[in-house]
């Protein structure tokens, strides 16, 4: 019972991974990692084809060797939470929530930012 209920998580985890490569407000590498964590707890089957994926993978294995973030998903998350807060300031949104929003996102930015690169090839 507790294998499937990591599998099924894993699964979710997955679907909302690859959702967030679309949507730029889910982050695509944390549902990753929590894919590959459920995972390892119910099938090595499907953690391997995971970990082992040539797109899904590589964040995955950045993550578990090197606590590192690659440059283009560095640039890629930076470049998405300034167009979110730049059309959350359009649209007119209040004060308080823009400011809120800021605030969390520079705190997000900063991680992201001191998170070292991982070694190339």
């Amino acid at each position: 019972m507790l294998r499937l209920f990591w599998i099924v998580l894993g699964m979710l985890a997955i679907a909302l991974g690859v959702l967030g490569i679309f949507l730029p407000l889910l982050p695509t590498t944390v549902f990753l990692l929590l894919a590959a964590f459920c995972f390892a707890r119910s099938s090595p089957r499907l953690h391997d084809w995971l970990v082992g994926h040539p797109r899904l993978g590589p964040p995955i294995t950045n993550w578990r060797e090197y606590r590192a973030i690659s440059q283009r998903a560095k640039l890629l998350a930076i470049s998405t939470m300034a167009g979110v807060l730049a059309a959350s300031v359009i649209l007119g949104l209040g004060a308080w929530l823009v400011t809120l929003q800021a605030l969390v996102l520079s705190a997000v930015a900063v991680f992201i930012l001191t998170r070292p690169s991982p070694p190339v090839g």
